[in-house]
């Protein structure tokens, strides 16, 4: 991600933030969302933050992009203010700092999914137990602190408190100083064994005019395929059987270069040069073309809401490597 002068100005209600010289880390610690973008997420030469604007187009992408147009509607921003049935709209994190307390995390399934302990990364986290869980607790119940001291993730899933700590069925912790991936048909706390974080869309990066890595969406059951593609290490049991058209989690779309983004509000057009550099990468199964971000206040649902003109149409894929099916 991008470093950050400490000094940040508030115009209009929107948190903006000069950029300065590399190397450059706050003198103290802040729990605000804004600081999680003042540390590198992952080196440059992370797939996840890596221009794939001229990199070959798949030779089956048509036929995959018309696979997965069919019935699927526009780009979805799964991301706003406010709430929706009683939970705030996106996924949500917490930013914490050296002195924050480790709590004993408990890995074990429940009714919603089972328990995938011995493919996570042992306890304790640094989460609070005060932390926001995604949709209130409510389906994939995400739970995501960023250490910005140590730079280090730490995500889980389906999770819940429980006494002075949490459980989970998955979790996994990510230094963000390295590129490092999940052992080979590890879960993390998303389907494809991929850190959640550092792929949504984050009000205060998109507010400094600029979103350097791929976007996280999701895809139907039926839209997926049983396989995963590097840096992705994890496979879902995806209904696509179709050799022609490979769709595996970790797959990477980009938004074609000639789509006129002119007519798009600032934020936007934001997200959708991201879209066209980086690529939107297939993390989960979810509803089709559900782009994923976290919550905000500043968020102006309405005008996230126009990204549903973007069609899957107006996507190619970019060219898959080896294709990991079991």
């Amino acid at each position: 991600m991008k470093y950050f002068s400490i000094l940040c100005l508030t115009l209009l209600g929107i948190l903006s933030c000069s950029k300065s010289d590399k190397g450059v880390t706050p003198s103290a610690c802040s729990n605000t969302s804004a600081s999680a973008e003042t540390i590198q997420i992952f080196p440059a030469t992370h797939p996840l933050n890596t221009d794939i604007s001229a990199a070959k187009k798949d030779s089956r992408s048509d036929n995959i992009i018309t696979f997965l147009a069919s019935g699927s509607g526009g780009i979805k921003a799964d991301f706003g203010s406010g709430l929706y049935n009683g939970a705030t709209i996106g996924i949500p994190f917490v930013v914490v700092c050296d002195k924050q307390p480790k709590v004993q995390i408990t890995f074990q399934g429940d009714s919603y999914d089972d328990d995938y302990g011995d493919e996570s990364d042992p306890g304790p986290y640094p989460i609070p137990t005060t932390a926001p869980i995604e949709g209130n607790g409510a389906e994939d119940s995400h739970v995501i602190a960023v250490d910005v001291d140590n730079k280090k993730l730490y995500e889980l899933y389906n999770a819940n408190v429980a006494g002075n700590g949490w459980q989970a069925s998955a979790g996994a912790v990510f230094d963000l100083t390295k590129e490092v991936y999940r052992p080979a048909g590890w879960t993390s706390a998303d389907a494809a064994g991929l850190p959640v974080f550092p792929c949504l869309v984050r009000y205060d990066e998109v507010a400094s005019g600029e979103i350097d890595h791929a976007i996280r969406f999701t895809l139907s059951k039926d839209k997926c395929m049983k396989g995963y593609l590097s840096p992705a290490r994890h496979l879902v049991n995806g209904s696509n059987a179709n050799s022609a058209i490979p769709t595996p989690m970790g797959m990477r779309l980009r938004l074609r270069a000639n789509f006129d983004v002119s007519t798009y509000s600032a934020t936007n057009q934001v997200i959708l040069k991201a879209m066209k550099k980086y690529g939107i990468i297939l993390a989960d199964i979810g509803t089709s073309f559900y782009v994923t971000g976290a919550p905000d206040s500043r968020w102006d649902n309405d005008d996230l809401q126009k990204l549903k003109n973007v069609k899957p149409a107006d996507f190619e894929v970019v060219e898959m490597g080896t294709i990991v099916t079991k």
